[in-house]
């Protein structure tokens, strides 16, 4: 299972706050260790008896690169960790931001080609459209991955 090493937790006020991951202990620090991919809830209380605030949040991987080579490893690029979104939608683009691919989670991914012909060694960006857990609203998530030829 895949991880971030970090996630940090800000708080708006101010407090003596505690946190918590899931159903995982109480801690005092505001970074979350070794946070698996996917869908989590973080749990916020102050320690003097306020109330607990509870969030949900989306842990999005993505891999860095991939390889299409047809060797089985690293042949297609797609963020797994939102499979779970049946109306998620990934947008693929070239460094002058014109659009290769528009794909689903659920999907196979994207094998590296645009209409046919394989795309160059290169940076590709890409937009992800999701659900927040939380509000239910569309939410955006833009970063970058490496096709290696």
């Amino acid at each position: 299972m895949q991880y971030s090493k970090k996630l940090k937790v800000e708080v708006i006020g101010k407090g003596d706050y505690e946190y918590a991951l899931n159903d995982g202990p109480w801690q005092k620090e505001n970074i979350l260790i070794n946070v698996y991919h996917g869908e989590h809830s973080i749990h916020v209380r102050d320690r003097y008896g306020c109330a607990v605030k509870t969030i949900r949040i989306v842990n999005i991987d993505y891999p860095k690169y991939f390889t299409p080579n047809g060797d089985g490893y690293h042949d297609t690029w797609n963020i797994s960790s939102l499979k779970s979104q049946a109306n998620a939608k990934i947008y693929i683009f070239d460094r002058y931001g014109k659009l290769l691919k528009e794909l689903s989670p659920a999907s196979d991914g994207w094998n590296g080609t645009f209409n046919g012909q394989p795309m160059p060694t290169s940076d590709y960006w890409f937009l992800v459209e999701y659900e927040s857990p939380t509000t239910k609203n569309t939410e955006q998530f833009r970063a970058h991955f490496t096709l290696k030829r």
